[in-house]
């Protein structure tokens, strides 16, 4: 078999095989939160966050949907502050591993097999602006993982999305951990604890609500340009 003619399918074969594989084996992967917050309230805060952010990467890498474990774990640890930052240093490098993961297996294969309609969507995608790249990251609609690798798919610059990630995540982040570190663990034992923490902070209902509606304005607006790329 001459690989040099294949190299493009076989890479992104492995790349889908390789996410197939890490999502199926995750899903039945328990994380003990607990046993990971002791382990690191031993540390100072430097050691600690250094940890932490090793297995942010690590497990949410493996693991598909563990970061809302890790989300939690940061706020009850380090407070909404310093786990927006540690959280925000690991999306970054994330965002490295799996652009770069997707750009290098897979890119040149979509290259090669798209079709003439498609190129000209790829090429929309690779001219998007920063303002866009910035409103995806701090929109929470697409999950970060998903983003990445469809990122590295296209032929969006790695510096343009690097800056849009580095800059609209905290956005984001901050609102998540805000709300968690007041909620904290109570929002797996009792879910209508998050409604209650709503309803008794009002300047937070308020700011969620226009976030939502921020939303809400992004997806209207990208269904649109939706249709004037299908014309």
């Amino acid at each position: 078999m001459n690989f040099k003619k294949y190299k493009n399918d076989i890479g992104f074969i492995l790349l889908v095989i390789g996410l197939a594989v890490i999502w199926y084996l995750g899903k039945s992967y328990h994380i003990d939160s607990s046993s990971i917050q002791n382990y690191l309230k031993k540390f100072p805060l430097f050691i600690s966050g250094t940890v932490y952010v090793a297995l942010y990467i690590i497990v949410t890498f493996f693991i598909f949907f563990s970061k809302d474990v890790f989300w939690l774990l940061g706020a009850v640890l380090f407070g909404v502050g310093f786990s927006t930052l540690f959280i925000c240093i690991a999306e970054s490098i994330n965002a490295f591993i799996l652009f770069y993961l997707a750009r290098n297996l897979g890119r040149a294969y979509v290259e090669k097999k798209v079709t003439e309609k498609y190129k000209y969507l790829d090429e929309k995608l690779g001219r998007v602006n920063f303002f866009w790249l910035f409103i995806f990251r701090a929109a929470p609609l697409i999950p970060y993982r998903f983003m990445d690798l469809a990122a590295g798919l296209t032929s969006i610059s790695f510096r343009r999305y690097l800056a849009a990630v580095i800059l609209s995540s905290p956005l984001k982040m901050f609102w998540i951990q805000y709300i968690l570190a007041g909620v904290g663990y109570s929002i797996f034992r009792n879910p209508s604890s998050l409604v209650q923490y709503f309803l008794s902070n009002r300047t937070l209902f308020i700011f969620s609500f226009i976030y939502v509606i921020f939303v809400i304005a992004v997806i209207l607006k990208l269904k649109y340009k939706g249709k004037l790329l299908c014309l």
